[in-house]
Formats: structure tokens, C-alpha cells, sequence
């Protein structure tokens, strides 16, 4: 098993090295990466601190932060998440909803296999077409976007756990699909007298280039000698958003009415957008209801008219674990459920608000 984790560490930190290598501080690159719906946290809980619990993420969650939470789930976990993103009960709003599942079974003494679905709709867009430019008058299409992720982690020591999750990514509309895989790997590393001290890094979305294909490449034309001809125009690939995340947390634990505050900071960067420093601070009272905040610091201007983000940094979310069994009297752990609100800032769209529930076993 140590021989196992070694190989892990080298190949995250090859990886890493490379990307840094390769993508670090182009600026020519950004806005040109495909599938950049993955850079969106589908997840009610770890969205509600502004994505910085690469560290001490745990659960379905750490699909989206670090693949390596995982590994602590007990014996079952389920998980949905509905959101609205960019859009809230007043001004300028996107029409996006996200919807994702999540499901995690230990089969192993440490290890734990999962799989989750993410899909985002755009509803009813207008068709315009250059002949025809008025809206309304073409009808209406509706693009869909799906990820699929299929998830190991495993628990080497009790201080030690690593992930590695396989990824599916589609993209169409009616007559045109795009198709991408893509690959994440994580390490967390836990600490302290009570395991208040976390370090962790994640590389996300690394693969292959992605391209679309479909009948909507096609057009008919007649050529010079009158015959009716067909061709098709050739899709450009696209390299997928892949990026690199290091974070740490911190517990400060006060015995009175059980009571946890945590603090954790995160670094990422981007291989197509601003590089990000996101802080955020989490409390736990009686390991029932949880409060928790962040900002993300994106190093660009943040002049309206220099921003090249819609979000603007702050976010918030609250959570509650509801027991669904009387304590047992080994002090194993109950059956619970969740339930988890976040909210993202953004600008000039009235920010994201994400409902989920989550019930653990």
C-alpha cells in the first residue's frame, strides 16, 4: 500500500508539474478551453464556502474538490443538488439550471467507489440564422450538457488518502455533440493531536482534446457545374479547463456544546483563466448545523469593465444534519440527513443559489 500511495503522489505531482509547465501565465490561452461547465461546482455544500475545502472536504462533495474526500465516507452516501445559476428573483438572469447526483458505497475496509451525474439545461433558445434573423420566427432549440464521473478512494493510512475519478463529458444540441474524457486525482493528508490539521492538492479536468461533430457541420451548395454538392466544416478541438488546487484547513475545536470553527485557504490555477485564492471560514455547532463563508480573490482588475468573470468573489451557505435514528449506545455513526443551501455572488447577474440534501449511512 505505501508503494501504491508513492506512485500516486509522483504521477499528481508529474502531472501538475507539467501542467504548470506547459499552461502557467499564458495569457493567450485564456477563454480558449472547452467543457468549461466543469469549472462549475455543482454541490450545495462545498460551493457555499467559495470551493475551498480542497483539504478537509468530505463526502459526494469532493467529487467537484478533491476526488480524495471521498474515502471518509462511513457506508452509503447519496446526494442531489438543484441550482440556479446566474439568475436570481430579480434582474439579468441566465436561464441555466444544474441539477447533480451522487452516489458512494464503501466496499472495501478502505476503499469507496462513486459515480455522479451532472446535468445542466439552457431551456428554450431561439433559433435566429442570418437569412432569417428575427427571433421567434425559426423555432426554438435546447442545448444539454452532462458530466459523468465514475470515482476510487482509498484510505492508506489514517492519515493518508488518495482519489482518482474518470470522467465523461457531452455537449449537444440537436444536430451537433461534442464528447470529452477527462481525468482528476487528489491527495489529502490529516494531522493532530484530534485531526484538526489538513493539507491537500487535486488535479482536475486533465485529458484529451474535445471536438464536435454532427449533421450541423453540413451545408448543401450548388458548385460551378450546377451538381448539388454537401460539405462539412471541420470543428476545431478544444483542450479541457484543466487546472491545479492546493488548500489546508484548520480546526479549532471548543468543547463547549461541540462547537468547531474552521478556517481554509486554497490556491488555483487555471491553465485558461485567472489563477484564484479563495479564503474561507466554516462553524459547527453540536456537529448539527453548520454556517459557513468565503471570497475568492481572482487576480484580475475588478473594474466592471476589465472583469472577465461573472463572479465576484463572496459566497455563503448554512447546512443541517438531521439525525434519522435514536444515539446508539456504541457511539457508531447514525444515519443522517443533510440539508444545504449556497449562494454565489456575480455580477451583472443576480448570483447562484444552490438547494441539496444529502443522507448518509
Amino acid at each position: 500500500m505505501k508503494n501504491i500511495f508513492k506512485i500516486s503522489v509522483v504521477v499528481v505531482l508529474l502531472l501538475a508539474v507539467a501542467v504548470g509547465n506547459v499552461y502557467a501565465g499564458n495569457d493567450k490561452r485564456r477563454g480558449t478551453a472547452g467543457a468549461t461547465e466543469l469549472l462549475i461546482n455543482p454541490w450545495a455544500h462545498s460551493s457555499g464556502w467559495g470551493n475551498v475545502s480542497i483539504a478537509n472536504v468530505r463526502g459526494l462533495d469532493a467529487f467537484y474538490s478533491n476526488v480524495a474526500g471521498i474515502a471518509f465516507i462511513n457506508k452509503m452516501e447519496f446526494a442531489y443538488t438543484n441550482t440556479i445559476y446566474l439568475g436570481g428573483k430579480s434582474g439579468l438572469r441566465s436561464g441555466v439550471g444544474i441539477n447533480a447526483f451522487g452516489i458512494a458505497v464503501r466496499l472495501f475496509d478502505r476503499g469507496v467507489v462513486a459515480a455522479s451525474v451532472t446535468a445542466i439545461g439552457f431551456g428554450n433558445i431561439e433559433v435566429t440564422t442570418v437569412e432569417s434573423p428575427d427571433a421567434g420566427a425559426n423555432g426554438t432549440f435546447s442545448p444539454s450538457f452532462m458530466n459523468i464521473n465514475v470515482a476510487y478512494a482509498h484510505s492508506f493510512t489514517k492519515s493518508i488518502h488518495a482519489g482518482f475519478n474518470l470522467k465523461v463529458v457531452t455537449e449537444q444540441t440537436a444536430d451537433i455533440r461534442g464528447t470529452g474524457f477527462a481525468v482528476d486525482a487528489g491527495i489529502q493528508y490529516v494531522t493532530g493531536e484530534n485531526d484538526q490539521l489538513k493539507f491537500g492538492m487535486s488535479l482536475k479536468n486533465w485529458g484529451p482534446s474535445m471536438n464536435f461533430r454532427g449533421v450541423g457541420h453540413s451545408f448543401a451548395y450548388e458548385n460551378a457545374a450546377g451538381n448539388d454538392m454537401t460539405a462539412e466544416y471541420r470543428s476545431a478541438s478544444m483542450e479541457l479547463p484543466t487546472c491545479l488546487n492546493i488548500g489546508a484547513s484548520y480546526d479549532f475545536l471548543i468543547p463547549a456544546g461541540e462547537q468547531r470553527i474552521t478556517m481554509a485557504a486554497s490556491f488555483t490555477s487555471n491553465a485558461f483563466l485567472k489563477d484564484n485564492i479563495t479564503v474561507g471560514l466554516e462553524y459547527s455547532l453540536f456537529n448539527i448545523m453548520q454556517l459557513r463563508g468565503g471570497y475568492i480573490f481572482t487576480f484580475e482588475k475588478l473594474t466592471k469593465a476589465a472583469r472577465t468573470t461573472a463572479n465576484t468573489g463572496l459566497c455563503a451557505g448554512a447546512s443541517v444534519d438531521i439525525p434519522l435514528t435514536k444515539k446508539k449506545a456504541d457511539g457508531s455513526v447514525r444515519p443522517t440527513l443533510a440539508l444545504e443551501y449556497s449562494y454565489r455572488a456575480a455580477a451583472p447577474f443576480k448570483g447562484s443559489h444552490s438547494i441539496g440534501a444529502t443522507i448518509r449511512f
